[in-house]
């Protein structure tokens, strides 16, 4: 454990407000208007979102994955369908993601629904991918016990032979998801716990916002 008890590890958020007026008409614009601040901030992986499936039995998992696309139809990632959160997803739609932005003292939480993207465009976004991640797709049964490293390290080398001298194509298995959200919620942080946090709503009549609680 570090020098100070976990119960005293605290820090004051002063790096400024969020209040109504500065919101975008919807949550889609306000998020590209963060996203542009966390990557003039240089942070590190600034797409990385923890994303939360619903297990079978009721349970939930969460993992971080990377946000690679963003429209007003939702936020995009891509993965392996067979693996725990493709399977999960398959199942039961509804999920979240937080992007946890903590040098500028923000947040951003959005739960929604999740539908596979088209092969269409799983072709398209495979297609720019480096192609030692391309291999790596086909190379790991995402989410699998294996036996070891060594196990991983083979089965990579296998396909990296397999596909020496040709294009890879996009494995079947593999392909993106798009959240469509229900509600976006912009936190920030303020002084004495007293943070702002700001949600869009979406409505029949479209997005509402409106203010929550600490």
């Amino acid at each position: 454990m570090g020098e100070k008890p976990l119960s005293e590890l605290r820090r004051e958020y002063a790096s400024g407000g969020l209040d109504e007026p500065s919101l975008a008409v919807d949550p889609f614009t306000m998020f590209g208007a963060w996203m542009s601040d966390v990557q003039a901030a240089d942070l590190h992986e600034p797409n990385a979102m923890v994303l939360a499936t619903v297990a079978a039995a009721g349970g939930s998992s969460s993992r971080t994955v990377l946000l690679k696309g963003l429209d007003e139809r939702g936020f995009v990632f891509f993965t392996n369908y067979a693996s725990r959160k493709g399977v999960e997803l398959a199942a039961n739609p509804a999920c979240s993601l937080l992007f946890p932005w903590h040098p500028l003292e923000r947040q951003v939480r959005v739960e929604g629904t999740a539908e596979r993207l088209s092969e269409q465009d799983n072709d398209a976004y495979f297609s720019t991918r480096p192609r030692d991640s391309q291999i790596g797709a086909w190379a790991s049964p995402q989410s699998e016990v294996v036996a070891d490293r060594a196990d991983l390290d083979e089965r990579y080398a296998r396909m990296a032979e397999r596909f020496a001298a040709a294009r890879i194509p996009r494995p079947g298995h593999w392909g993106g998801f798009r959240v469509e959200p229900g509600s976006v919620e912009f936190w920030q942080g303020r002084i004495g716990r007293m943070h702002d946090r700001l949600r869009y709503r979406r409505t029949t009549g479209g997005w509402v916002t409106e203010r929550l609680a600490p």
